[in-house]
């Protein structure tokens, strides 16, 4: 897929501002503090719901406006066909449209167009806690069933969440009785069959992953992943597991076992464990894993999802900045790069990329680099 019009007002340091973006490679340049990376945050907004830098409500909206809003057209190899989105969210509230329909969950929107972002936070996707591990699995699961026409993922999710909510109000009133059976029940036939769900997901991500840090990072050794449910499995199913922690839920009054304590890990032969990656070793296999779940999701979608990689010169080396976009351009993906300038490792690359060159919130015309 690829997006063939972008319209964004209000987020940030931008006003209102509109691309025409090119099937290819699309560079956005401009000072720092200049607003090209509100674009790419506009970019996953519509497609993730949240900015990869924080709630909406936490900066996100220009000072002096009511919302932001993001508006974004795209072609869609399979089937072929145009698909319009847009966006306007306050913070507390939202509106949203889906090819000229409203929409009542921000879920529809996420769903229909396909965004993987690599950013300067994106090495804590391996160092930092589990939250964003298990959002990249569920965003693979999430659009692996909406390529496939299912949706069983999804109404696993909710129906987890939902239950998880329920117990955990419960431990906090510290009721022992019969409810807590039901909800312990509800959560053991959601959870078991989402988490089979996600180690599948893991197991295909895998030699993906392989392939992948074989060009970037070969100097590691061949990665392996490993997939914590968020119990101890081997021993228990997680009907047992809930009822074993029972008494320490109902002190601590959440739930401390289940899917939502899910995480994975990556392992290196030549090195113990992720703590011993050094922070470019880090970003690289963020890198890796991120290209992993892109060309998954197209190898089982039959088309790229749009990649968005903000600031590449002050994130990688040129060397690396090359093998990147060598794979990237071989791919036919839509790519939008940010920089202060471009990347050092274009002008070795058979490619001529769109240039966007953002000044103080609003955006120069496009132009053939």
């Amino acid at each position: 897929m690829h997006v063939t019009r972008l319209r964004v007002a209000s987020v940030r340091r931008l006003e209102a501002v509109e691309l025409l973006p090119a099937p290819g490679i699309n560079l956005i340049t401009g000072d720092n503090g200049a607003g090209k990376t509100s674009l790419l945050e506009a970019l996953h907004l519509l497609a993730y719901g949240r900015s990869f830098r924080g709630r909406v409500r936490d900066g996100l909206i220009r000072t002096g406006a009511e919302a932001v809003e993001v508006f974004a057209e795209w072609q869609e190899l399979t089937p072929p066909r145009t698909r319009k989105a847009g966006l306007r969210h306050m913070g507390q509230r939202w509106e949203g449209r889906l090819d000229g329909e409203s929409v009542s969950q921000l879920g529809e929107l996420c769903a229909a167009l396909a965004v993987v972002t690599f950013e300067p936070g994106s090495h804590a996707l391996v160092t930092g806690g589990g939250e964003p591990r298990r959002r990249l699995i569920d965003w693979g699961l999430f659009h692996v069933e909406q390529a496939e026409g299912g949706q069983n993922f999804l109404r696993l999710w909710r129906r987890y969440a939902r239950a998880l909510k329920q117990r955990n109000q419960l431990l906090k009133a510290r009721i022992r009785d019969g409810q807590l059976d039901a909800w312990d029940h509800e959560l053991a036939e959601a959870g078991e069959p989402l988490t089979r769900r996600r180690q599948h997901y893991v197991e295909q991500l895998e030699p993906e992953l392989q392939r992948v840090a074989d060009q970037l990072i070969p100097s590691l050794g061949r990665p392996s992943l490993g997939f914590q449910p968020g119990w101890s499995r081997e021993q228990l199913s997680l009907a047992d597991a809930l009822l074993v922690a029972r008494d320490r839920d109902l002190a601590h009054g959440h739930t401390s076992v289940g899917p939502h304590r899910a995480d994975w890990r990556i392992d290196y032969p030549v090195l113990p464990g992720r703590e011993a990656l050094s922070r470019g070793q880090a970003k690289l296999t963020a890198l890796s894993i991120l290209l992993a779940q892109a060309e998954h999701h197209a190898r089982v979608s039959g088309e790229w999802p749009v990649v968005a990689l903000d600031d590449l010169s002050s994130e990688l080396d040129r060397n690396h900045q090359g093998r990147v976009l060598r794979r990237l351009l071989a791919s036919g993906a839509q790519v939008f790069i940010t920089g202060t300038e471009p990347p050092s490792a274009l002008a070795q690359l058979d490619a001529a990329p769109r240039v966007f060159h953002v000044e103080h919130g609003t955006l120069a015309p496009a132009t053939n680099g």
